[in-house]
């Protein structure tokens, strides 16, 4: 099989109208080019150039395949380029998929002020609380909250939130406010994706780690929902800070259990290699980074 590299050579030979011209301008050693040449014209069978002491002639052979390499070398050369441009300006479909409370509050914003950035980038959002298959739905980017489970995946911090227990002031007033974790059995827990289970782990500001039973009759799959539930006067609810910063802001929900908190969480960036990271999912991670430096929820 053809060299292109050898192809390459020999059209440099012919325009440098030598071999120690040419061995100059690929900063090669002469005797390495006149092998190439030589090794070329073997796998041809044919006689490229001719060579004398003083110059070298192209064969008629030679001159016809001269142009065909040199047409190839160059649409080589194009490719190699356009590759660079890609790697280095971000452009073409970026496909991401985000869950739905995070991209519904935080991402509109975000991707359009990235596409008048960047506006030969498409990007298709894909919103939802499953867990995707990256490589196998083909996403090249996925951003997830919560703690995140052992996989093969790369992950990069974009943010960290905290999770409190919320209630609303009627529901407080009403039923009364927990002293300690083991109160939390004896009060309606709205059930989500921030506790879903029977039981809910909390940390203390001292670092203490305990597991505590809770019951509720509404369970829901959106952190949003709760919410709502819980400014309706439901019941006690774990929320991140995102979903519930601006209620407990303003009042409409405030912490139900002081001291004592579902562990930390963030929002990660999450995608399959490191290595070969185009330019579109890098710029749009570091892009979103800033956004979030500091979180909406950390700015009040």
């Amino acid at each position: 099989m053809l060299n292109l590299n050898d192809m390459a050579v020999f059209t440099k030979v012919v325009e440098a109208g030598s071999f120690t011209g040419a061995a100059r301008l690929l900063g090669l050693p002469k005797s390495t080019v006149s092998r190439k040449v030589a090794q070329l014209e073997e796998e041809l069978g044919v006689r490229l150039l001719e060579r004398t002491t003083r110059a070298l002639k192209l064969t008629e052979i030679g001159a016809t395949y001269f142009e065909n390499c040199l047409r190839i070398v160059s649409e080589a050369e194009e490719a190699n380029l356009s590759v660079a441009r890609m790697r280095a300006t971000p452009r073409g479909r970026l496909r991401i998929t985000a869950p739905t409370e995070f991209g519904s509050l935080y991402l509109g914003e975000v991707v359009a002020e990235y596409l008048r950035r960047y506006p030969q980038v498409q990007i298709e959002v894909e919103l939802g609380n499953r867990v995707v298959d990256l490589i196998e739905e083909g996403f090249d980017l996925a951003l997830r909250a919560g703690v995140l489970p052992d996989s093969s995946l790369m992950a990069r911090k974009l943010a960290s939130e905290s999770v409190f227990i919320c209630a609303s002031p009627a529901y407080l007033a009403a039923k009364g406010k927990p002293q300690t974790p083991d109160d939390l059995s004896g009060h309606e827990m709205i059930l989500s994706p921030a506790s879903p289970r029977s039981h809910l782990k909390l940390l203390s500001e001292q670092g203490e780690m305990t597991s505590v039973a809770i019951r509720g009759n509404l369970r829901v799959n959106s952190l949003a929902m709760a919410r709502d539930a819980a400014v309706a006067g439901q019941g006690l609810v774990a929320l991140p800070e995102m979903i519930c910063w601006e209620d407990l802001q303003k009042g409409r929900l405030l912490i139900a259990l002081e001291g004592w908190a579902p562990p930390g969480s963030g929002i990660h960036a999450v995608y399959p290699s490191p290595r070969h990271l185009s330019a579109k999912v890098k710029s749009f991670i570091d892009f979103l980074q800033e956004k979030l430096t500091p979180p909406p929820w950390k700015r009040i």
